[in-house]
C-alpha cells in the first residue's frame, strides 16, 4: 500500500516545466506580433498629433490631398484646385511632406 502512495507522489515533472512551453509562447507572440502593433500604433498617433495646414497625406483610402483646416476629429483636405473633402483624422494613413520641408529643399536648390 505504501509503494503505490510513494509512486504517485513524486513521478511526474515539477509545475515549472510543464508551464514553460505556454510561457516561451507568450513570450514569442508578444515580441514578434504585439510589441511591433503597439510601436506601429504609437508612431501613427504621433503622426496625426504633429499635422497642421499645408501637409501633404495620404489617405487610408489612397487619396492625396492638402490640409486646409484641421479640428480634432476631422480633416479638411484639397485634392484638387477648388475640390475639397473632409475625412475622419484617423483615416490619415501618411504625411508626405510639410511647407517647411519644401521650402528647404526650395533654398537647397538655390
Amino acid at each position: 500500500m505504501w509503494d503505490v502512495a510513494y509512486a504517485q507522489a513524486g513521478g511526474g515533472p515539477s509545475t515549472f516545466i510543464s508551464m514553460l512551453p505556454l510561457v516561451l509562447i507568450f513570450a514569442v507572440f508578444y515580441f514578434l506580433l504585439i510589441r511591433p502593433q503597439q510601436r506601429k500604433a504609437r508612431d501613427h498617433r504621433n503622426m496625426l498629433a504633429q499635422l497642421k495646414r499645408n501637409d501633404e497625406v495620404m489617405t487610408t483610402g489612397g487619396v492625396f490631398g492638402k490640409i486646409l483646416g484641421l479640428t480634432e476629429t476631422e480633416v479638411t483636405l484639397e485634392v484638387a484646385p477648388n475640390v475639397k473633402i473632409k475625412v475622419g483624422r484617423s483615416y490619415i494613413a501618411q504625411l508626405f511632406r510639410t511647407e517647411k520641408a519644401a521650402g528647404a529643399k526650395e533654398a537647397k536648390g538655390k
